[in-house]
């Protein structure tokens, strides 16, 4: 009787160990690392989503104000004439500022000699020059000021000659360029009134003022304020 019972008990033992090596898996035991799986994917860097949309915007704006063009009606010599074209746009319920640029135009040759160690010295040197019949000036303001201005002149050459009897005469004169700007006016048509200006309006605009011309510009950047 006892060793048949020990056999049953062998027997399931053996029953046991056998079923849990055939059993399949549960699914409990495998979805946890499938929605673990599934959410790593979905996770994003705030940071690199706030990247992307500022490389959508930004460049966006960027490119809306750089390509921005106005209508530009000139070029004026006086400040009176753009402001008649001014107010003859504004009379038409067409927005319009006039604008004043300012060109290099050239340059001129600043010939001087350099600020002594005071003003007394300097006076002293302006006397002697003014002695030789040398036309200078002291120069009141600037970087150099308490030197002796010797004249600006818009040829190279002049300037060379002056500099030239100076040193004859033993003083050490020095040139500074200076450039040379032209200021002209323009009429700038708003941008949400230029389809107002039609080529109509451009030609009778044109008989009524001698020379004048229509350019497209940037809206900024070419044109200052007066």
């Amino acid at each position: 009787m006892r060793w048949l019972f020990l056999l049953l008990l062998v027997l399931n033992l053996f029953y046991y160990v056998w079923h849990q090596q055939q059993a399949p898996l549960r699914a409990k035991e495998v979805e946890p690392m499938a929605q673990y799986r599934g959410a790593q994917q979905d996770i994003r860097l705030l940071s690199e989503s706030g990247r992307e949309g500022v490389r959508r915007e930004v460049p966006d704006a960027a490119v809306s104000a750089a390509t921005e063009t106005c209508l530009f009606l000139g070029s004026f010599q006086q400040d009176s004439a753009a402001r008649e074209v001014e107010q003859r746009l504004m009379s038409l319920d067409i927005g319009a500022e006039v604008k004043a640029v300012d060109a290099a135009a050239g340059l001129d040759y600043w010939v001087y000699l350099a600020p002594l160690a005071s003003r007394q010295a300097s006076l002293r040197q302006l006397k002697e020059l003014q002695a030789r019949k040398i036309d200078s000036y002291i120069i009141t303001q600037g970087d150099l000021a308490n030197g002796i201005s010797l004249g600006i002149f818009p040829r190279s050459d002049s300037a060379q000659s002056v500099m030239q009897r100076l040193r004859d005469a033993g003083y050490e004169p020095l040139l500074r360029e200076l450039t040379r700007a032209q200021r002209s006016f323009w009429v700038r048509i708003a941008p949400q009134s230029r389809r107002l200006a039609d080529d109509v309006l451009l030609q009778q605009l044109a008989s009524d003022f001698k020379n004048l011309q229509h350019q497209l510009m940037p809206c900024e950047g070419v044109a200052t304020d007066r």
